[in-house]
């Protein structure tokens, strides 16, 4: 799926994002790296991969050769994405028994565990992630215990302003946004400028 943002501009967020952390510490100790990790165990399915797909143009970083992932392609009309999402996207998935590569690791990774979102009016701002996840994330369910560090904040908030200069980003966000508040999910705002 063709986009307007770069793969110089993908590199230079993912840089960005690589000078922060949400905790000042090594967060997988808290629960042994669920979402880094390829056990298959935390899906409960031996046959699952755990994997995320990519934003429009983000495979631009890849090469397609890297051990550690696995690719799939599909057609985003076959999908709940926005309408403006024609053509391939890609899922990237982390082979069994594998290490994942943490400079190569997919935007939605490295801004996890907040995404996006649209608040009622209209601005961007990071919530939570409230997707259903087959793990149990302390820096979500045990957020007081655990705040994440205000640089990371704020460069997620960048980086994600960045992003939806491309229009079926954005259109993503508020797809997303929108289904949350029809679905009456907790929606708890972390930041917003």
């Amino acid at each position: 799926m063709k986009s307007i943002i770069t793969r110089q501009e993908y590199l230079d967020i993912y840089k960005m994002l690589d000078e922060v952390s949400p905790v000042d510490y090594d967060c997988g100790e808290l629960c042994e790296a669920a979402c880094c990790s390829c056990a298959s165990s935390i899906a409960n399915d031996p046959d699952e991969d755990m994997g995320i797909f990519l934003l429009p143009g983000e495979d631009k970083v890849y090469f397609r050769n890297e051990e550690w992932l696995g690719w799939s392609s599909s057609k985003a009309e076959d999908y709940e994405f926005p309408d403006s999402w024609h053509g391939t996207f890609y899922f990237l998935y982390c082979k069994a028994n594998c290490h994942c590569d943490r400079a190569l690791r997919p935007m939605q990774c490295r801004t996890f565990p907040l995404q996006p979102h649209i608040d009622f009016d209209g601005k961007l701002c990071l919530i939570y992630d409230t997707n259903d996840l087959p793990y149990s994330c302390p820096l979500i369910v045990e957020r007081e215990k655990y705040p994440l560090q205000e640089d990371f904040i704020k460069a997620t908030y960048k980086a994600w302003n960045s992003l939806m200069r491309e229009p079926k980003i954005a259109d993503l966000i508020w797809l997303d946004a929108e289904n949350r508040i029809n679905d009456g999910e907790e929606i708890i705002i972390v930041y917003k400028e």
